[in-house]
């Protein structure tokens, strides 16, 4: 006991002096935090060897929350080679959330102590958002439960890697039970074995699957458990039920709503179609450039095709999609019939620049009056901005003189415009509710900026540059739309990459089909379960609606190609349905008093139930292969071009 006070006393110390040092920097100064609640709690994390292995680590996390103005202190020591700010950030917001807590009325201290540098990074986000709960509820947590895993803006326990290390670090400080996220319970080891013939060293790599449940209980007597999310974390750390948000038993997801675009979107891609074939007949191209772009107007008439057969079908928004990507092809073979000299290239790019000019000063103009209407014009800023970066390409490659290419970014450009306008149109549809300022969004969007650069570097410090720049770029693109404030925009593409991120790491090194699929019904259920809450509070979310739908056109296949497409869609619109949620959660909240025991009903485990927390353990408190092998990492490289295939 004299130890763990000597422990409080100087965690107390340091806040006492951060909150000095902090108080330079902020008009604002944090409340001293021995008026709050601390709790302690150890956590798994990985570092690297001088070899560049990777071995497991425990982590003590000290977690006060106290009265004050919403602001979130880290300490970590030794420092993390990955940042967690934006991880605790996130982890008191969700706390906040799933108390009904008024997070603005609170500040929250954290310290990270280990004995080694540490990776760092978002897998600790879950364990973070159980500290701050329990200090906020005041609630006992169990010293001999660990977890590893990312913490969601929904709530859900997103993957990490090293798991088995992980594993490793919860035995070697007597833990009991190890939870896990949901769908990483098979884990992929690489073995390699090294050996002289002939006096040449033969190196080779094997893959092994491991049962992290079963190895972990065989080597260590180590309970293993997946879950899902917070709520089941919580429960195994305190033995508290936090009430689950009510999904409606029927979840509506129905594109109707797009049927009319849809079919004249159709009619007018086909006459389009029907009109630039005559054109190239009776053009006076020679018989090489006649054969070429008539074979790229059979590709578009084949996509035409197929959006037909989505009509039919009632996939309403995967067929505007397709007849997106048919007119890009036949616009630009139309375009470069026409042209004849690089003057008329010029002045075809030109003509597109006062198009995107129009358009994004109609879109920019718009009132936006709920959040309905907010997800549309939402999606009509992003549209703009990449059209803008297509346009961008097309005077690169025409000053390069390739203007076949110059062509083929203009006609993307073009189409892309036509659909910021299609988004923002379909925006005033469906307006009603408060006058909504873009400014509000700016913290939004930096927390998904952040959350996200945190990921991409967490993947590269784990596992190497296995991605590429494709996640740091598309962050990079993020990161100038929120410079020049476009918020949304910033939003959705850092959602882009986050959830590219995410798709990764759930899928590391998995070969198994079945368990592919396994995973792809979770992603489903857990975007269905998302559209039906955004639905409960009023909103209409168009956007996951039709990448659920656009999820589900992939789902079809049966390639690894079509399920990772899929589980990107699906996770999208996941993200998507909850993005403006918090922002509504935050506006209707009813206040509370700080540090009072929460208005929120719990359940406590009673001795009488099957609980599946452990009666052993004192608590504590204070007042690959397959799909991510090299063929995945080459499909993810190409995710990019998935993404603008949409509408």
């Amino acid at each position: 006991m004299n130890s763990r006070r000597a422990l409080l006393n100087s965690v107390l110390l340091t806040f006492i002096i951060l909150g000095s040092l902090f108080l330079v920097a902020s008009p604002v100064a944090a409340q001293c935090p021995c008026e709050g609640h601390t709790v302690i709690l150890k956590a798994p994390a990985v570092a690297k060897t001088p070899e560049g292995n990777l071995v497991g680590v425990a982590t003590t996390f000290v977690i006060t929350v106290a009265p004050g103005s919403g602001h979130v202190y880290l300490e970590t020591w030794p420092l993390t080679q990955v940042d967690m700010q934006a991880s605790a950030r996130l982890a008191a917001q969700i706390a906040g959330k799933v108390t009904g807590k008024n997070m603005s009325r609170y500040d929250v201290f954290v310290q990270v102590k280990a004995d080694t540098p540490i990776i760092g990074g978002p897998s600790a986000g879950g364990t973070m958002t159980v500290g701050i709960i329990a200090a906020l509820e005041g609630w006992n947590v169990r010293n001999d439960v660990m977890m590893t895993g990312m913490i969601n803006p929904d709530g859900t326990i997103g993957p990490v890697g090293g798991i088995l290390e992980k594993a490793s670090a919860a035995a070697s400080v007597g833990s009991k039970l190890f939870l896990i996220p949901q769908g990483q319970r098979i884990q992929v080891v690489q073995e390699t074995q090294r050996r002289s013939i002939g006096g040449v060293i033969q190196i080779t790599t094997t893959s092994r699957k491991v049962d992290v449940v079963e190895y972990a209980r065989e080597r260590w007597g180590l309970e293993v458990k997946e879950v899902a999310d917070i709520y089941d974390a919580v429960y195994y750390f305190t033995g508290h039920k936090l009430p689950k948000p009510e999904v409606p038993p029927t979840v509506v997801i129905d594109t109707s709503f797009l049927k009319d675009d849809a079919q004249r979107d159709h009619q007018n891609t086909t006459d389009y179609y029907n009109k630039v074939l005559e054109e190239l007949k009776n053009s006076n191209v020679d018989y090489s450039t006649y054969t070429a772009l008539k074979q790229a107007l059979d590709q578009a008439k084949e996509i035409i095709d197929e959006a037909k057969r989505d009509i039919d079908s009632g996939m309403y928004y995967s067929a505007l999609s397709k007849d997106f990507q048919a007119r890009i092809i036949i616009r630009h073979v139309q375009w470069y019939v026409e042209v004849s000299r690089p003057e008329d290239v010029a002045s075809l790019l030109n003509r597109v620049q006062r198009e995107l000019n129009s358009t994004e000063a109609f879109v920019s103009g718009l009132t936006i009056r709920g959040y309905t209407m907010l997800q549309a014009v939402a999606a009509a800023e992003e549209r703009v901005e990449e059209a803008k970066t297509s346009l961008q390409n097309a005077w690169r490659y025409y000053y390069n003189s390739d203007y076949w290419d110059s062509i083929g970014e203009a006609a993307y450009s073009y189409e892309r415009i036509q659909t910021a306008r299609f988004w923002a149109e379909l925006g005033e549809r469906f307006a009603g509710g408060e006058v909504i300022d873009r400014e509000s969004l700016r913290d939004t969007a930096r927390n998904y900026i952040d959350e996200s650069n945190l990921i991409a570097t967490y993947i590269e410090s784990m596992y190497g540059d296995v991605l590429g720049n494709d996640l740091t770029s598309t962050i990079e693109e993020a990161e100038g739309y929120y410079d020049d404030g476009k918020y949304s925009a910033a939003i959705f593409t850092a959602m882009e990459a986050r959830v590219r991120g995410e798709v990764f790491l759930d899928t590391l090194a998995t070969d198994n089909m079945t368990v592919l699929l396994e995973k792809l019904q979770r992603m489903k259920e857990a975007a269905r379960t998302a559209i039906g809450l955004a639905q409960m509070k009023g909103i209409h979310p168009l956007i996951a609606i039709a990448y659920y739908e656009f999820a589900e056109s992939y789902e079809k296949g049966n390639t690894t190609e079509d399920i990772t497409n899929a589980m990107i869609f699906y996770q999208y619109a996941r993200e998507s349905a909850g993005v403006f949620l918090m922002n509504l959660n935050e506006k209707n909240e009813i206040p509370t008093n700080p540090l009072e025991p929460s208005t929120v009903s719990t359940t406590t485990a009673s001795s009488s139930q099957s609980s599946p927390v452990p009666t052993t353990g004192s608590a504590t408190s204070e007042s690959s292969r397959g799909i991510c092998g090299p063929v995945a990492v080459v499909a993810f490289s190409l995710l990019p071009l998935v993404i603008k295939r949409r509408r």
